[in-house]
């Protein structure tokens, strides 16, 4: 068993590639979400 299938991530194929390329896109994608709409109420962009 890996590390990444223990604790919160408790089942089977948590350590998949596939899903981990899946979460970090989406963790990723809400991060710079938040910075471009920081940076829009901001006035700098756009």
């Amino acid at each position: 068993m890996s590390d990444l299938n223990r604790g919160i991530m408790k089942f089977d194929g948590a350590d998949k590639p596939a899903v981990v390329a899946v979460s970090a896109a989406l963790v990723l994608g809400a991060i710079l979400g938040l910075i471009v709409w920081a940076l829009k109420v901001a006035y700098v962009v756009g």
